[in-house]
């Protein structure tokens, strides 16, 4: 999979993220994606390290999909425990 692949299934697992998590978020389109390309190394990583489980470079592997989403949800949680009351 290559470089347009990986920012494709980041921008559409930062939006799951969102979805699954809805709430004030600054960003839109641009820090979604970044969010999610993030959540997708990172869900990666942790599959890889503590799950001991590979990441295919397939685009439609269930398993890339859902350490994508999980990755995102994990840096979103993580934004908005730090930064959650700046836009009060």
């Amino acid at each position: 999979m290559g470089i347009i692949g990986w920012i494709i299934l980041g921008l559409l697992a930062g939006a799951i993220a969102k979805i699954l998590l809805p709430g004030r978020d600054p960003g839109g389109l641009i820090g979604t994606t970044l969010i999610g390309i993030a959540g997708a190394f990172i869900g990666g990583w942790m599959s890889a390290k503590f799950l001991h489980k590979t990441i295919s470079n397939h685009f439609f592997d269930a398993a890339t999909w859902g350490s994508a989403i999980a990755g995102s949800l994990v840096l979103l949680i993580a934004y908005r425990l730090l930064f959650g009351n700046s836009r009060d």
